[in-house]
């Protein structure tokens, strides 16, 4: 094999010397030369010596830089793997173009085709058939070229101007619409005029779209001319009658230049045509100044509408009297009926500050005037027409919150919100006649034209704010079938994302997803590839910190691709990924190690971590339930005991840190992994089950430093080595525990903490709703629900405050810990009172057991403190009454046997 790879070589050597040395000319290459070099490069690649003669290729060049089969040969390898940098196959055509050999031009140019798309392999196909008189591939390649070059104009003019001619309206649309975009970005207006007035022409009543184009004229162009084409329209709607689209469009011309008389004067005769039924029509022209040059126009339109709004049979909201309806106009009067206050009149003036005129469909007014069950019924059977109802009467921009709070309760039940909403997030997201606002992604819009699937995820796209949800979106367009990725919405869209590659001073996590995300799409549709200008290897040389730039990449594919680059294009990719899996454990990082043979780097890996568990305390947890291979652990010299250790001290420091609120989110859910291992999956008993007593020592006494673990978890632990070794002594634990708090039985600890739970989870939130409604009573001077409900919130915090003191000072009992051989806490003594000779029998806990009736006596009481350490036999004196210290009476004790609690 390695004969044939180095006659191969050997070959193209040859060849290469005796081009140099005939100096063979243009004229005597055809494209049969070209074809017995893609045999060669076909052997190369079976051979696996693309790279060795790509080396002997690029050498030549270097000293003979025209080299047909040079440039050929290495041109070709590098568009196989997709480098970037085309310059050398460029250079080859190029050569062919100056010297006029159109055969052999077009066949290099179908070459590069066969790897993807390419603008200057297919700009130059076109010539070459123009100058070949072969003009029937011409409009194919130009729309194959349109597509690919985003910024191509004159080209999708001329192919709608071609379609045009056909009588292919819809295309022809389709490719104006595509030039006139071009030809903003380029800064042309003439052109954009020119095909401004085709479109209005072709499609007068594509609104949206006109609407969108102007935008776009003034902030890459100017204001002035977006005007200019806002006239056009304007012209449009008004000879078809659409009088409130065109009221629309002056108010956006005015937005531009208030001082456009001609807007002004355009606008009064629209409102003048508009309402030439209405009462009071001149009356409202007249008060808001609307023909008055003076008065900004801005707010006389404003006062005019609002003014407008006001006449015989409309609806009207106030605050305290809510849904009216205006039953008569008496001159600068207003005669309104509400439900609870008829015929209440008030000027205009007044009227038109305190009321908020409503139209018959807005919610307030159904849920005024309707029966409630019909309402009811019609909400929850027609989603959708609730839905629009409801959000056109708000200015049409309204979120899912504003929805419930208008349906729930007055409408809907809590219950049956849940079921409803459901149906309509999914209304909202596929009924094309909704959509979104492009400045907050949270607002919905009623479409007065159905809105398509490009349209709503542009829309989607402009409002998200997030820079990896964008990422999402375009990727959910390109998923779409009926969505058209030479479309200007997806221009723009992709665009976003190429516009960080071109003008980045340094890598962060935005330029580089933006690589990523090109590099993906550009695998699924080549053309795309045009927007990247340079390699991964030239974007990773300038990332300053890779682990943190990694963890910026919030989106798992990238994650994975930013993987997959590294270890193709970067030297020492196993280093880089040892450095990067303690900040995110990734499966395929250990994967990759593994198949690539790094077993060692993967030890090395885990004994950092380890060492280092406060650093990389997750990635410890994450070996300790992934890991299955235990030679790594072994070549890492890490034992069992280790982890468990090593387990245990991340409890520990994630209980200090969340106490002292540091990283708490994070910290919480270590925590709970590492409890859930230690606790609740038995590894901490299955250790202690094969331990000798020194370990179980050293594991016992860790466990009893963790300071926030709940004493039921030591205490299972304490039973569970003394189960292992009955001998063991928990030397000093009694005095430890009497030392640090309160001694308690496990039952009333329990029914303590269930306690705190009850006043917490029930009665605080109960009392919360008492002042609520007391304070919505008023006048708190004399509002006796007001103060009962403030006193019983004071005896609520008082309790809870003294059971978090006692249950933190509580130490558990360990019945194990019982020694019969004195008086202590869980003992029964039996005493002999020796000035009556009478027994007499107590049990010894602690104040929360306490029942001196039942003999239930605490170690903490004056009598309780005398028993304790006594034993059988021994005799004290007690004085029951500490005032007469002279009547003492005499007990010997007699027997101590285990309480009965235990």
């Amino acid at each position: 094999m390695a004969e044939v790879e180095n006659q191969l070589l050997k070959d193209v050597q040859e060849m290469l010397n005796e081009e140099k040395w005939t100096r063979a000319a243009l004229s005597n290459y055809s494209t049969g030369q070209f074809k017995e070099l893609d045999v060669f490069l076909k052997n190369a690649r079976e051979s696996k010596v693309y790279d060795e003669l790509k080396k002997l290729c690029d050498e030549h060049l270097v000293h003979t830089k025209n080299s047909i089969i040079a440039l050929y040969l290495s041109g070709m390898i590098a568009l196989s793997r997709q480098l970037i940098d085309d310059a050398v196959l460029v250079n080859l055509v190029t050569i062919f173009v100056d010297n006029h050999k159109w055969g052999i031009v077009r066949y290099l140019c179908e070459r590069i085709l066969d790897y993807g798309e390419s603008k200057f392999a297919l700009r130059t196909l076109a010539e070459c058939c123009k100058n070949e008189n072969d003009e029937e591939p011409v409009i194919g390649i130009w729309e194959r070229l349109v597509k690919a070059d985003y910024e191509e104009a004159d080209i999708a003019k001329a192919l709608a101007e071609h379609y045009e001619k056909l009588g292919n309206t819809e295309t022809a649309v389709d490719y104006y619409k595509k030039a006139l975009h071009r030809y903003i970005g380029k800064g042309l207006f003439t052109n954009v005029r020119e095909i401004w007035a085709r479109l209005i022409e072709y499609g007068p009543e594509d609104i949206d779209f006109f609407l969108h184009v102007e935008k776009r004229v003034a902030k890459n162009i100017s204001e002035e001319k977006s005007v200019l084409l806002l006239e056009d329209v304007f012209s449009s709607c008004k000879k078809r009658g659409e009088i409130d689209t065109a009221i629309g469009i002056l108010k956006l011309i005015l937005q531009y230049d208030e001082r456009d008389s001609l807007a002004r004067r355009e606008i009064t005769e629209c409102f003048r045509i508009k309402y030439a039924g209405h009462s009071q029509l001149e009356e409202c022209v007249r008060i808001s100044n609307l023909t008055q040059n003076w008065r900004n126009v801005r707010e006389a339109i404003t006062d005019f509408e609002k003014h407008i709004a006001f006449d015989k049979g409309s609806f009207v909201f106030h605050r305290t009297w809510g849904v009216g309806r205006i039953s008569a106009m008496r001159g600068d009067e207003i005669v309104v009926d509400f439900a609870k206050k008829r015929d209440h009149s008030m000027s205009l003036k007044m009227a038109v500050n305190a009321l908020q005129t409503l139209s018959k469909n807005h919610i307030w007014v159904l849920k005024a005037t309707q029966k409630k069950e019909k309402l009811h019924e019609r909400v929850k059977n027609e989603h959708s027409w609730a839905l629009k109802t409801v959000i056109k009467s708000f200015g049409n921009s309204c979120d899912i919150k504003r929805i419930k709070a208008e349906l729930v309760p007055s409408v809907l039940s809590a219950g049956e919100w849940a079921t409803w909403s459901a149906k309509a997030r999914e209304i909202l997201k596929s009924d094309p006649t909704f959509g979104v606002s492009q400045d907050n992604i949270d607002l919905f819009t009623v479409r007065e034209r159905p809105i398509s699937v490009e349209e709503k995820l542009y829309n989607e796209f402009k409002a998200q704010k997030n820079f990896f949800d964008r990422i999402s979106t375009i990727r959910e367009f390109e998923a779409k079938k009926e969505a058209e990725l030479d479309s200007e919405l997806f221009n723009e869209m992709f665009g976003y994302f190429t516009g960080y590659l071109r003008s980045y001073s340094q890598v962060n996590e935005q330029v580089m997803a933006a690589y990523l995300l090109v590099k993906e799409m550009a695998v699924r549709h080549p053309h795309l590839g045009n927007g990247l200008q340079a390699g991964f290897g030239e974007i990773f040389e300038s990332v300053e910190d890779v682990p943190s730039l990694f963890l910026g990449l919030k989106d798992a594919r990238l994650k994975e691709a930013f993987l997959l680059q590294v270890k193709l294009f970067i030297n020492g990719w196993p280093d880089i990924y040892t450095r990067l899996f303690p900040h995110a454990m990734l499966p395929s990082i250990i994967s990759s190690l593994e198949k690539e043979g790094y077993e060692d780097k993967l030890s090395a890996m885990i004994q950092n971590c380890f060492e280092n568990y406060r650093d990389f305390r997750e990635s410890v947890v994450w070996f300790y339930r992934n890991v299955k291979n235990p030679g790594w652990f072994t070549k890492a010299n890490i034992t069992e005991e280790k982890k468990i250790i090593t387990l245990i001290y991340i409890l520990d420091i994630t209980y200090r840190d969340i106490d002292n609120h540091r990283d708490t989110t994070e910290n919480r859910k270590i925590n709970k992994q590492v409890y859930a291992l230690l606790f609740k999956e038995g590894i901490l008993e299955s250790f202690i089950g094969g331990a000798d007593r020194d370990t179980m020592l050293r594991i016992y006494t860790l466990i009893s430093d963790v300071k926030d673990l709940d004493p039921a978890d030591k205490l299972k632990l304490r039973g569970i080595i003394q189960e292992r070794d009955p001998t063991f002594k928990f030397a000093g634990e009694t005095e430890k525990k009497v030392s640090r708090g309160l001694m308690v039985t496990a039952a009333k600890y329990e029914e303590k903490q269930r306690r705190l739970s009850h006043i917490m989870d029930v009665e605080v939130p109960a009392n919360s709703k008492e002042i609520a409604f007391a304070l919505s009573l008023g006048d708190l001077r004399e509002n006796a629900e007001y103060k009962a409900a403030k006193e019983k919130q004071d005896l609520l915090n008082s309790t809870v405050a003294k059971l978090k003191d006692e249950i933190e000072r509580a130490q558990i009992f360990d019945p194990a810990a019982i020694n019969v051989d004195r008086a202590s806490f869980g003992t029964r003594v039996i005493l002999v009172n020796q000035s009556s000779g009478a027994e007499e029998s107590y049990t010894i806990l602690g104040p929360w057991e306490s029942d001196p009736e039942n003999q239930v006596i605490s170690y903490l009481s004056p009598f309780g403190g005398a028993i304790v350490n006594k034993k059988p036999g021994e005799r004290f004196d007690f004085s029951f009454d500490q005032t007469k210290k002279d009547e003492k009476i005499s007990y010997t004790v007699k027997e101590i046997h285990r309480a009965g609690a235990f």
